[in-house]
């Protein structure tokens, strides 16, 4: 190969017995026997054995040697007398006849060999040891390979990759900028862009027809266990004289071909996805990011309770509230502790308690015994019911009993074990209001994406009241995780001004934070639409990886900070007289 090595250390297998080979790696493990040492050479494609013989002059030389130190070996390769079926390369050795020490290891801080419960700070302090260990190691392979591939299925279904800026302008696009402050023009401040959105609309404006990216994405937020702080990578899309529909075949065909090469075997749900409106997801689901893969269904009972005999949800309804409902096969046999779990939990939430129905051998248990003979027979019709079975009642406001069932539903899918954990569901969520009401302040905002196209264009935005009106957005959702936004643009300055005018931003607003697109549009747009899947969230989800900094190469802590380089940090006098700053703390 070279002259470092003949082979990896993931290569020989039974049929190279006999040949001599030179191999270069780290130290990954050491198991000294006395009269034989026994060395598993690591480098990144895989772990060979190498046995050194006490007898040998070499046996000196490396019995000191400290793990994950590099060096190369040469030997030749023989048969082993205990085969290890767990390692590709575990039918074969290497007798070891010359060493060669490239670079000594110190001391390590985290071991590499097994998986350490080092804490996470330490972790990403010393990250590139941490990348060595198996699992992390194959992570970022496995990213790379998804990368791959995305970009061939983009380009074989006609789409050119381009690069769009990354000092750009800041724009009020929902998250906080990260700022650059810019020498030659003290005073400005350039933004890192919380997606290329203004630029791949202009580069539909410009002319070309179908564009993607493996694109940086920087927003200043907090982090969770799905959101990485400060930056993330998307696989940005656009394409022109297309709608709705065009968008979603292409990343169907897209992110269902990667999910169905890369989920290790689980259950895909396959294209076309369904699609759910915003409205129903909300209702059946208490949320817009649905985990389908718990088949319980919220349903609205607020009729029921008219009258039902149940005077507590009677008279929620009397005063305008809404009742929700989850179905619960299986659970009318349970104990009595098992609904006052739930029973409680929504107290703790200011929700007023919980009520049921249980079935069981005959038996209705909870508040059936408010309910006349009529009500339960129409309790069991309404919710199929069958024996056995059992039916949660929970009572609110709209939206935040939509939202409080939707975690109740997902606590019983939980606790019934109802969740299908070896399946990949697919969901498109369509119809998302264009606008909301901000809940402290009562005004008008965009909820979704401020340069999406209006259901029913300028007529709607002249006509309706702003929060009836819906939005050609869409998002995919892949087992509760929101995995990609997207939208059919709008491209006609006059519905943009108004559209901006409803959420509180004058013409001059618009011309001054995105003038360069308002401008393109005035010189003839087409018709376009995009969508921009997460490639960290993706690799998040195919691996079963609960914190997404599992799958980034050198990721930020929760604290927004690069423990290895030291970032960020201060920077001197100089540089920031160099930059007109001064910093006030």
């Amino acid at each position: 190969m070279n002259e470092y090595r003949t082979h990896t250390c993931g290569e020989l297998r039974a049929g190279d017995v006999g040949k001599k080979v030179k191999l270069a790696g780290w130290i990954h493990r050491k198991r000294n026997l006395g009269n034989l040492c026994f060395i598993d050479l690591r480098d990144h494609y895989g772990i060979t054995q190498c046995v050194f013989d006490s007898s040998s002059d070499l046996f000196t030389q490396i019995k000191d040697i400290r793990v994950e130190s590099v060096v190369g070996f040469v030997g030749e390769v023989v048969a082993r007398e205990s085969v290890n079926k767990n390692m590709p390369t575990g039918d074969i050795e290497i007798k070891v006849s010359e060493v060669c020490i490239y670079s000594e290891a110190d001391t390590l801080p985290i071991q590499v060999f097994g998986e350490g419960n080092e804490p996470e700070e330490l972790r990403l302090k010393y990250r590139f040891l941490d990348l060595r260990r198996e699992r992390i190691h194959n992570n970022i392979v496995l990213r790379s390979k998804v990368i791959a591939e995305m970009r061939r299925l983009m380009t074989e279904q006609g789409f050119a990759e381009y690069q769009t800026p990354i000092l750009t302008s800041s724009s009020p696009e929902g998250a906080r900028d990260f700022l650059v402050p810019s020498r030659l023009n003290p005073g400005c401040f350039y933004a890192l862009p919380q997606s290329p959105q203004q630029f791949k609309q202009l580069i539909m404006v410009s002319g070309f027809d179908r564009y993607f990216q493996i694109s940086p994405c920087f927003r200043d937020e907090d982090p969770r266990a799905d959101r990485s702080p400060g930056e993330f990578y998307q696989l940005d899309m656009e394409m022109s004289f297309a709608t709705q529909d065009d968008v979603l075949k292409v990343i169907e065909k897209t992110m269902g071909t990667i999910f169905n090469e890369f989920a290790f075997g689980k259950k895909v749900d396959q294209a076309p996805f369904v699609r759910i409106s915003f409205r129903d997801s909300m209702l059946k689901y208490g949320c817009d990011k649905p985990d389908l893969r718990n088949p319980l269904i919220i349903d609205d009972a607020t009729g029921f309770f008219n009258n039902s005999g149940f005077g507590v949800y009677d008279a929620k309804v009397t005063n305008g509230e809404q009742i929700r409902a989850i179905k619960a096969p299986k659970a009318g046999n349970k104990p009595r502790s098992f609904f006052d779990k739930f029973d409680g939990y929504a107290k703790e939430q200011g929700m007023g308690g919980m009520a049921y129905v249980a079935l069981s051998d005959g038996n209705a248990k909870g508040i059936a015994k408010f309910l006349s003979a009529e009500k339960m027979a129409e309790l069991k019709q309404t919710f199929a019911l069958e024996d056995g079975d059992a039916v949660f009642f929970m009572g609110g406001e709209t939206k935040k009993i939509n939202k409080f069932a939707g975690v109740v539903r997902n606590m019983l899918g939980e606790a019934l074990d109802l969740f299908d954990k070896n399946a990949i569901k697919l969901c498109w969520i369509v119809d998302f209001p264009f606008y909301e009401e901000n809940e402290e302040t009562g005004a008008v905002e965009f909820s979704h994406n401020p340069f999406s196209m209006p259901q029913g264009g300028l007529e709607a935005l002249n006509t309706k009241n702003p929060l009836d009106i819906l939005a050609y957005q869409f998002d995919l959702v892949c087992n509760g995780v929101e995995l990609a936004s997207g939208a059919v643009r709008n491209h006609i300055p006059e519905i943009m001004y108004k559209a901006f005018e409803i959420a509180g931003y004058d013409r001059s607003v618009v011309d001054n934070k995105f003038g360069g697109m308002i401008s393109a549009f005035k010189y003839g747009a087409p018709p376009h639409a995009g969508c921009a899947p997460g490639i960290d969230r993706t690799i998040m989800l195919l691996l079963d990886e609960p914190i997404i900094r599992n799958v980034i190469l050198f990721p930020l802590n929760g604290k927004a900070q690069d423990l290895m380089m030291q970032a960020p940090n201060t920077v001197t006098e100089e540089q920031l007289k160099d930059l007109h700053i001064e910093i006030k703390l």
